[in-house]
């Protein structure tokens, strides 16, 4: 096999060029951190750890069409200088999965001497404009942005192929957080490693890519985050907001630290800068620029640094050193940074107490702080899981996450509070948290009280047994409580009762998290009952067994004509048998919750026993859909009878209720308004903020 002289300057170029870049870091880096780089350029991922990419085959160019819309919401910026062949790769690629969102596509070509101009006005759908002089990557973007007729921006590298749903993913990250001002796309190599999840700036001003050449599946990588920067090569920025910042300084023309300079700009703005996972884009790195900093374009890098470092100077003594890792990088772009276990991840749309958690967890990201999640089982819950990293959540799974004493050895260090749900996670995890993690608070969320609920299923059911476990339980969970700084509780009533049974313990109240929907359908397009519950929870079973033998029958009995909805997951034989009777429909877990919030009538909550607040409630009112409930499931709800809900204890009384909210539009519509007002002042985000604060920020408000 031949060897030619031209590949012989290839392999001396690039060992020279390793070996400079080598002597470089260690001068600027330190060994530590540059030994860290070369290990990570060595690091190989395995083929189940990469994402399969779609790459547009390499065809002859033909005429085709690409997404345009008159009226686009956001615009395309694709600078170009020759390399048609990439510009075409990225043109299919869009083509071949268009956006849901209007768009319109502008190729700035900046004076290219190949086929990119020809080929390019037969591209239907595109707007090309042909500068008349190179004036580099910088200025080919500016005019861009000018021409551009979008409210959003998106500039796109031509040596990119976007992945299918990518723009729609950017865009959303503005729908869904009100401070985001840019927005970067998860960058990948061609064989599926992940080449950036966002940037970061040293404290010496060198530009950091997260994640490079690890797997795009890692949970470091796979939450939406904040960072100091995110590469060019596919960010999107507000029109106007990019105006006001002057567009891309020509400070560092032709190209190199502009987007790190503007991502400075949009967080001195009091905006965030975001890394979204959730949109993906193929970068062929140094395609059109090389990777060479000793010559061509590529050579301003080195130079711009030192000019991005001249220029943020002040900024840079809270920028992270070379030292620090990837896990803390980010560390200073938020308040606390806090550590939620639980047994597993929260299934928000099957259970109250997920869904107060998954609520709660929106709520710290709002008030500014990083939250990780360890589920101890280590599964990936499929679309909980992806919930939780889509509103910015760094979510753990094997096989990344390794079992909790390994995990907390590693990242205990990170976090300044640490909250463990339910008294039977907590008791194996203290230990471990007091070693591993001895600068953290630590808070036990107790959910609901166990040993209160236990104690009065005991009651009911006059079981010795179910009262000997009952009484252990309140021993290991009042223990767990003198083992922590602070207990969360759900209602004043289990506030009181730790008053009492653990007088010295710290006992914050921290209830439901429900947002108050739109009151639904109006009382006439409204029918039947329903009850919400996830089955697993043995007083749900009680309640739904009860209210179907001893109250419904007295309801239909004058109504037959009204249906019982019974919704749940993980439901009994016992509960599935009464889909057997007339009027009965048991659904198990449902989706979509809304169209039986919406459209019931009345919401029941018949429970005999139980601890904490009762969600299903909650979620009832938060949909203006009036409730019909038992003293147990309005225990430390704030809540008044015939004001906000009915309350009726025995069966007799609970059927009468019943049919008569039924049937009283007046009284439907009062329970209604109120109940929507209860949620809004007790079981808010807003309403929960002041002790959100108190616990895991040490704020005294």
């Amino acid at each position: 096999m031949s060897f030619s002289l031209a590949e012989a300057r290839f392999l001396f170029d690039r060992a020279f060029g390793l070996v400079r870049r080598g002597l470089a870091s260690l001068r600027t880096r330190g060994w530590r951190a540059s030994w860290k780089r070369v290990k990570a350029q060595f690091h190989r991922v395995p083929a189940q750890r990469r994402l399969q990419p779609y790459l547009p085959e390499e065809t002859p160019f033909a005429p085709f069409a690409v997404p345009h819309s008159p009226a686009p919401r956001a615009s395309i910026v694709i600078p170009v200088y020759n390399q048609f062949a990439h510009t075409l790769a990225c043109l299919r690629a869009l083509a071949a999965h268009p956006p849901s969102a209007a768009c319109e596509i502008l190729v700035i070509d900046d004076g290219s001497s190949d086929e990119t101009a020809s080929a390019l006005l037969q591209v239907a759908g595109l707007r090309y404009h042909r500068r008349s002089e190179n004036g580099g990557f910088i200025a080919a973007c500016n005019d861009g942005a000018a021409r551009a007729a979008g409210e959003f921006l998106v500039f796109l590298n031509n040596d990119t192929a976007p992945q299918p749903g990518w723009l729609d993913a950017l865009l959303a990250a503005f729908d869904e957080h009100p401070k985001a001002g840019l927005v970067g796309a998860q960058l990948l190599f061609p064989d599926g490693r992940l080449q950036e999840a966002g940037g970061i700036v040293r404290n010496d001003g060198r530009a950091d890519n997260l994640g490079r050449f690890e797997s795009p599946f890692d949970p470091r990588f796979t939450y939406l985050r904040r960072v100091d920067y995110c590469s060019g090569a596919a960010i999107a920025i507000r029109k106007s907001d990019f105006a006001s910042f002057g567009g891309f300084d020509a400070y560092y023309a032709p190209a190199y630290y502009e987007d790190t300079d503007i991502g400075f700009k949009v967080r001195s703005a009091g905006l965030d800068v975001l890394y979204q996972p959730a949109s993906r884009v193929v970068h062929k790195e140094g395609a059109t620029s090389g990777t060479d900093t000793r010559k061509g374009v590529k050579a301003y890098q080195t130079r711009n640094a030192e000019k991005f470092f001249e220029r943020w100077r002040e900024k840079m003594a809270t920028q992270p050193d070379h030292e620090t890792s990837v896990e803390d990088a980010t560390r200073h772009l938020y308040r606390r940074q806090v550590l939620i276990v639980d047994a597993l991840t929260p299934t928000p749309d099957q259970d109250s107490g997920s869904l107060r958690m998954a609520n709660l967890m929106r709520l710290l990201i709002d008030e500014g702080a990083h939250v990780a999640f360890y589920p101890l089982n280590r599964a990936h819950a499929g679309a909980y899981t992806e919930a939780l990293q889509h509103i910015g959540v760094e979510a753990w799974y094997a096989p990344f996450a390794g079992r909790a004493p390994g995990w907390l050895r590693q990242h205990g260090h990170r976090f300044d509070t640490v909250m463990v749900s339910r008294h039977y996670v907590a008791r194996e995890l203290v230990p471990l948290l007091r070693k591993y993690a001895p600068q953290a608070r630590v808070v036990f969320d107790s959910v609901d009280l166990h040993y209160l609920r236990e104690m009065r299923g005991a009651e009911l059911s006059k079981d010795p047994a179910l009262m000997r476990s009952a009484r252990l339980t309140r021993k290991l969970e009042l223990d767990v409580i003198a083992q922590t700084d602070a207990t969360l509780v759900v209602s004043d009533t289990e506030r009181a009762l730790l008053a009492e049974d653990a007088p010295s313990a710290r006992v914050e109240l921290l209830s439901n998290l429900h947002r108050a929907a739109r009151p639904g359908s109006s009382f006439e397009e409204r029918r039947d009952l329903v009850f919400v519950g996830g089955f697993r929870h043995p007083p749900n079973v009680d309640a739904v067994l009860w209210f179907a033998n001893e109250v419904l029958p007295r309801v239909r009995e004058r109504r037959p004509d009204i249906r019982f909805h019974c919704i749940g997951s993980h439901a009994p034989e016992s509960v599935l048998a009464l889909a057997r009777r007339e009027g009965v429909l048991v659904h198990g877990h449902v989706p979509d919750i809304d169209p039986y919030m919406d459209g019931a009538r009345i919401g029941l909550a018949p429970l005999r026993y139980g601890a904490g607040v009762k969600g299903k409630v909650n979620l009832s009112m938060a949909h203006g859909q009036p409730v019909v409930a038992t003293p147990c499931a309005v225990e430390g709800m704030h809540l008044r009878d015939g004001h906000d809900v009915l309350v009726a204890e025995s069966a007799q009384d609970f059927a009468a209720a019943v049919l008569r909210l039924y049937e009283d539009p007046a009284l439907w519509e009062t329970l209604s308004r109120n109940g929507l007002d209860n949620v809004t002042r007790h079981f808010s985000p807003d309403a929960a903020r002041d002790a959100v604060r108190r616990i895991f920020f040490n704020d005294p408000r």
